[in-house]
């Protein structure tokens, strides 16, 4: 029999969609290679491989047999995709044009040397952001430079304002991911985009209170609960919305992010809220030539720190937070710590915290190779954010999930279907 390469589905998925991959007309026990490949929008290659045996009857399923070696071992059905690596070192896969997938090309070679053996099969397969009926509306009301991402449909959905961190840019990658789960999604830049300023100076919350009054505003959103996702120092802004513009925010998701306003300082009508500051001299260069961040970082429960702190037991509904244990660039199970007393000495609830072990910085959406090194936008140095990445990967599968059953229960009133495993 000739081998075959099966996906399912067929042709097409959304990259946040489990993928299956099967292996058909093989000899019983047989050992082949897996081998998978994608360009990012520059160019870049990134590539992973994996050894296999075909079982009694010569079919491979991924989801069943185990990997022998390779860019992963054990049973990871997912692991032709979260293990590819980057042939240019410390590059980073990220999808800036959601409007286009990202073509993954797959093959199975005979035997287990990954680039000697027989052609058997081959396949390619189209990752897309957009989920079918999703749409991209590009915002430029007023001052706010965004794109909303709806659902399918005419109805109204659960508005949630998306914001990354400290690299600027306009991300939509997570927001055009929510959407296909039901969500109205504004991916909101702040700086380093278009007509906004192209450096971090200095932060005005009226920008963001903006957005907000255009989500509330829109037809197609769900009010009048909006919903909050933030990472890093998208993050702390997102702790600031939600205890200076609380009337409207009730679900707050914050992933690996400090509880102390950060980098610049936050100004809002009368209000002047200074950075967290920090000591460069703390700063570690790894044996790699890496930068770890952890340590500059000054404590925001010492004088004169506390100043920074963002009252978020102000706020009006609940938090998430989402902490990788071996964050390089936050403190982020201490800051979690730090929410959780402040809400409860102010007689609030407990927020809900989730802690992923051996898990880094950059928690994305599932199946993006873990970014456990990676140039930093703005510093233009190779910055360390930590974790392992198998435990990374399993983490964002979680966390995604996790995110949407929050927000369901919190702007929806829906009950969350799974509770984490992990």
């Amino acid at each position: 029999m000739e081998a075959t390469l099966v996906l399912e589905p067929a042709g097409r998925s959304c990259w946040d969609e489990p993928l299956g991959i099967f292996v058909r007309g093989l000899a019983p026990g047989q050992p082949v290679t897996l081998r998978a490949a994608l360009r990012d929008e520059k160019g870049a290659l990134f590539r992973a491989h994996a050894r296999y045996r075909a079982d009694a009857h010569g079919q491979l399923d991924l989801a069943r047999a185990p990997a022998l070696g390779g860019s992963f071992a054990g049973l990871e059905p997912m692991g032709l995709l979260w293990a590819m690596q980057p042939e240019r070192p410390f590059w980073r896969l990220v999808k800036r044009d959601v409007q286009t997938p990202f073509v993954l090309e797959l093959d199975v070679l005979d035997g287990h040397e990954p680039d000697g053996g027989r052609l058997l099969a081959k396949a390619g397969h189209e990752r897309h952001f957009l989920a079918p009926g999703v749409r991209r509306v590009p915002v430029r009301e007023g001052r706010v430079r965004a794109t909303l991402f709806l659902p399918p449909g005419e109805d109204q959905f659960p508005g949630v304002i998306d914001l990354f961190g400290s690299g600027g840019g306009l991300c939509e990658y997570r927001a055009s991911l929510l959407a296909g789960h039901g969500f109205a999604v504004l991916a909101l830049a702040y700086f380093r985009f278009e007509d906004l300023p192209e450096y971090l100076s200095d932060v005005r919350l009226e920008y963001f209170a903006e957005a907000l009054a255009f989500m509330l505003r829109h037809p197609q959103v769900e009010g009048p609960n909006i919903g909050l996702l933030g990472f890093s120092k998208g993050g702390d802004l997102c702790l600031s919305m939600a205890a200076f513009l609380k009337d409207n925010i009730t679900a707050t998701v914050l992933i690996n992010t400090c509880v102390a306003n950060t980098i610049v300082p936050l100004h809002y009508k009368g209000l002047f809220l200074p950075d967290l500051g920090c000591d460069p001299t703390k700063q570690k260069t790894m044996e790699s030539g890496l930068w770890d961040l952890v340590d500059i970082w000054n404590n925001p429960l010492e004088e004169p720190n506390h100043r920074s702190l963002i009252p978020l037991e102000e706020a009006q509904g609940p938090f998430l937070f989402i902490v990788g244990m071996d964050d390089h660039n936050w403190k982020s199970e201490f800051y979690a710590h730090i929410a959780c007393g402040r809400l409860q000495a102010h007689g609030k609830d407990r927020p809900q915290v989730i802690y992923y072990a051996d898990t880094g910085h950059c928690i994305d959406p599932p199946y993006f190779p873990p970014s456990i090194v990676s140039v930093h936008a703005v510093l233009g140095e190779a910055v360390f954010y930590g974790g392992e990445p198998s435990a990374h990967s399993r983490a964002q599968v979680d966390a995604w999930q996790q995110i949407q059953a929050f927000f369901r229960k919190y702007l929806s009133g829906e009950n969350p279907v799974k509770r984490s495993k992990i």
